[in-house]
């Protein structure tokens, strides 16, 4: 793949041979990132697990103290009482049947969260297909599937992330914004890395972390000591 001018002089500044803590790893990301807009950083966790077996899968979901730096837009699918509750703990949109036909029939996706209640499972399962290719479905080791959906909403709102496995055993995160600065984007990378280890299954064997590393949005990759995170 042939990289721009940009890429390739911001490429000169990363050491290729060398493993960096943390801080100095976001230092380079940070001064790496020269697109005009604010870069997102993304964390990227290679791990020692098979995903294709239930019982090495990892998943969950964990809120980033400093948030991604991104609004979040979410959609509650819930009846009752549970629809005023939505409303007022910032839900974009909330509804029930008529949301889930506006997603069939519409194939309207203008939500990045979608959070339900247990009793409308039934409702949302249906959109498996659609949602599930997108990674909107909800899950309850998510938090996406709940009866207190006030709570969770209020969460996905400060900066509630999921992470889970990818086909090749990697987690990718966003962690922030290249302007949070090294602190703030410290402090999220470490909470989500907690979280990852946390959530180590049982039937994993040998070193769990292999391989950690940032990057931003247009930037190279800046790759991460794994054995600080206990790997």
């Amino acid at each position: 793949m042939k990289h721009g001018k940009k890429y390739v002089d911001a490429a000169k500044l990363v050491d290729r041979t060398k493993l960096y803590d943390t801080n100095e790893a976001l230092d380079t990301v940070i001064k790496t990132a020269t697109a005009k807009f604010d870069e997102t950083v993304e964390l990227h966790v290679k791990l020692g697990v098979d995903s294709r077996h239930a019982d090495q899968q990892v998943r969950g979901a964990v809120v980033l103290p400093n948030g991604t730096g991104k609004k979040v837009r979410v959609l509650a699918i819930c009846k009752g009482a549970n629809e005023e509750l939505a409303k007022e703990a910032g839900a974009d949109y909330v509804g029930a049947e008529d949301m889930t036909q506006k997603i069939q029939q519409e194939n309207w996706m203008d939500f990045d969260v979608l959070i339900t209640t247990p009793d409308c499972m039934g409702l949302v399962g249906r959109l498996g297909r659609i949602l599930g290719p997108r990674g909107l479905m909800p899950n309850p080791k998510a938090g996406t599937v709940t009866p207190d959906i006030a709570k969770a909403i209020k969460e996905a709102k400060a900066g509630k992330i999921e992470y889970r496995l990818d086909k090749t055993n990697i987690i990718h995160c966003p962690i922030g914004k290249v302007s949070f600065g090294t602190d703030k984007l410290s402090e999220n990378l470490d909470t989500l890395m907690e979280a990852i280890v946390k959530a180590k299954p049982a039937a994993a064997k040998g070193q769990y972390i292999r391989s950690v590393a940032v990057t931003s949005t247009m930037g190279p990759s800046v790759r991460m000591n794994p054995t600080k995170f206990g790997a």
